[in-house]
């Protein structure tokens, strides 16, 4: 294995304000609720809990996949924590957000994948009329059209599905997923609900060329994507898959000025952005 030494610009500086941090995890870990941000290493953890945000993972803490990009526990998911609902509206009131991200494991032991339990977390927010909800959902394998009926009986604001990769690379990292599943998912939400924004987002650095990133980007304005994130892959550990290459903060810039050429509403791209980093900025740079 060749490990390729972290330029300048993949180093993080940021003054940790420990009575913020502490007291969020303190939040989550008093009332059973995982977050994202913690759970899969993101980069971006101290700046979020700084900020007092995170992005809030339901279902458990364990995956029914075993993607080798991903931190996230793998095995026996636990039986579904039917007061979640209740105990992520007492923790979003509590740090007073205004904006959230709900995503999950997947769920491939449970017959609609999930799909009910985010209904149940999205009805009982939105008694909180002042939250926006953005929902990061997994591809629902084997239950695709069911999950999306039950979805559709109580929507969030935005859709969220990330692609994470380019064709060519797709299988060599997401294990039990589909290429074309993804797209078909978030094709199939766009035509029932037309209205609502959709977005999707991919990693890059594990050997995928400049041109089959074009091409992605292509596939994911044809299948009615609005909103686009672009962030460096990051290798967890050694056990993961290990980065290919770095991508300078030009190129970055250039996939930004392409995506928004091509026709999105709005690209976010950099070597830290992921999928739900400064969220609520990009919805509104959306709406605007």
């Amino acid at each position: 294995m060749i490990i390729i030494k972290k330029p300048n610009w993949i180093k993080i500086k940021i003054k940790k304000k420990k009575k913020n941090i502490n007291n969020i995890k303190n939040i989550f870990i008093k009332n059973n609720i995982n977050s994202v941000c913690k759970e899969a290493k993101c980069p971006n953890l101290y700046e979020c809990f700084n900020k007092g945000v995170s992005t809030f993972m339901i279902l458990g803490n364990i995956c029914t996949r075993n993607c080798n990009f991903c931190n996230i526990k793998k095995g026996r998911p636990k039986k579904i924590n039917l007061n979640e609902p209740k105990k992520l509206l007492k923790v979003i009131n509590y740090i007073k957000l205004k904006y959230i991200v709900i995503t999950s494991v997947n769920r491939d032991d449970l017959i609609d994948g999930g799909a009910k339990h985010f209904y149940n977390c999205i009805k009982k927010i939105k008694k909180n009329k002042n939250i926006i909800i953005e929902i990061l959902v997994p591809d629902f394998r084997n239950c695709m059209n069911n999950a999306l009926k039950i979805l559709n009986f109580n929507n969030p604001n935005i859709f969220n599905h990330n692609l994470e990769t380019t064709f060519n690379v797709y299988n060599k990292i997401l294990l039990n997923s589909k290429y074309k599943r993804s797209l078909k998912l978030l094709r199939k939400f766009k035509n029932i609900q037309s209205k609502i924004p959709t977005k999707s987002g991919l990693m890059v650095g594990l050997g995928e060329k400049i041109i089959e990133i074009f091409e992605t980007f292509y596939e994911l304005k044809n299948n009615g994507v609005n909103i686009i994130t672009i962030g460096q892959y990051l290798q967890p550990s050694y056990k993961h898959i290990n980065v290919k290459k770095y991508i300078k903060p030009k190129q970055f810039n250039i996939f930004k000025i392409k995506l928004l050429e091509m026709g999105f509403n709005y690209a976010f791209c950099g070597p830290f952005v992921r999928s739900s980093y400064n969220a609520d900025f990009q919805y509104n740079e959306y709406k605007n």
